[in-house]
């Protein structure tokens, strides 16, 4: 079940600082393209157990992380809620029919109706639990209630945000359904990951920064503290990763209960190490861009082992990898991490 970053997670003594790599799978990897290709589209590979369990594994063999993260979408859940999706080449995910009412959440399916057919997803990790070796854990994830939002009211992408903001500040009481009736499909759907077997879980909140300050716990955290205390009541020994992106400011306000607080590239490790390393385990945070060069890994990686040296830290990018990194730099920073944390 792989133990030691397992342990690391909880912040147990290991042998060494376990390394992984957000979104390990994806286009930097020859062989991750070739298997897209046969899938057709990427929505199609998310639903096949098979070949999603592949793609997992594949940068567990070639880089020899020491866990993996499972291979879908977080756009499956507002999916299997009832939200026609397509993902449209050059633009991205599109929702045919974004939500605009009280009417179109109304039609959408919650709890366990949505939850349970996201049986691609547990058959996948029960594949991969099957054939990853049992020194490497598995963690699953899940959008945050805030970040799936965005996408289900906004129908697509987005760099303004402005429609759900307009819905927050104009009708936040909607906005509110919105995100507890998520909040509870996440629940269950987190719950079912585990139940397959998944060793660590991860909440991911990557338009968090689309939030000020002042309303970032009533409108995103606090449905992520809520997911993680449902979690822990039934499923304490599971470690639970939260991942804010581009909070800095709300380092002081963090609270909750949960095991590790991932650390995106725009946040300083040391400022983390001083606001939250007490309570938590840090992970992260090196810069993606970096991995473009070996002198800048190693700049990042020295730096970032000297500032957690007394501290409990997981290596790890500050977001996910990018499509056009060399395999080779990858495999560096991997390299370079478990040489650099190792105990004597």
């Amino acid at each position: 079940m792989g133990k030691i970053f397992v342990d690391a997670c909880l912040g147990k003594e290991t042998p060494y600082t376990p390394v992984w790599m957000m979104r390990q799978a994806g286009r930097y990897l020859p062989e991750y393209r070739e298997v897209r290709a046969q899938a057709g589209n990427f929505l199609n590979l998310c639903h096949d157990p098979q070949k999603a369990c592949e793609v997992t594994l594949q940068p567990v063999d070639i880089l020899d992380v020491d866990a993996a993260i499972l291979f879908s979408d977080i756009l499956v859940v507002p999916n299997e809620m009832g939200m026609k999706l397509d993902f449209v080449v050059g633009e991205g995910p599109v929702f045919e029919s974004p939500i605009k009412t009280q009417a179109d959440l109304d039609a959408l399916a919650g709890g366990e109706e949505a939850a349970g057919k996201l049986t691609y997803v547990y058959e996948t990790i029960k594949l991969i639990k099957a054939q990853l070796a049992q020194d490497k854990a598995l963690i699953g994830f899940t959008g945050a209630p805030w970040t799936l939002a965005t996408y289900m009211i906004e129908g697509q992408g987005t760099k303004t945000y402005n429609i759900c903001k307009k819905m927050m500040y104009s009708q936040p009481e909607l906005l509110h359904r919105i995100l507890a009736k998520v909040t509870e499909v996440v629940k269950l759907y987190m719950e079912k990951q585990i139940q397959a077997g998944v060793d660590v879980v991860q909440i991911f909140d990557s338009w968090a920064a689309a939030i000020e300050p002042a309303k970032y716990d009533e409108f995103s955290w606090q449905y992520m503290v809520q997911i993680a205390d449902y979690l822990k009541a039934k499923y304490p020994h599971i470690p639970i990763i939260m991942f804010p992106k581009g909070i800095p400011a709300f380092l002081d306000n963090v609270y909750g209960n949960f095991d590790v607080f991932g650390v995106d590239w725009s946040t300083p490790m040391a400022l983390a190490k001083e606001k939250l390393g007490k309570r938590y385990v840090l992970q992260g945070n090196m810069e993606p861009c970096r991995l473009y060069s070996q002198e800048a890994t190693k700049e990042c990686v020295a730096s970032l082992a000297n500032t957690m040296k007394e501290g409990r830290h997981i290596f790890n990018l500050g977001h996910g990898i990018l499509p056009d990194v060399p395999v080779k730099n990858a495999k560096y920073f991997v390299k370079l991490c478990q040489e650099l944390s190792k105990r004597a």
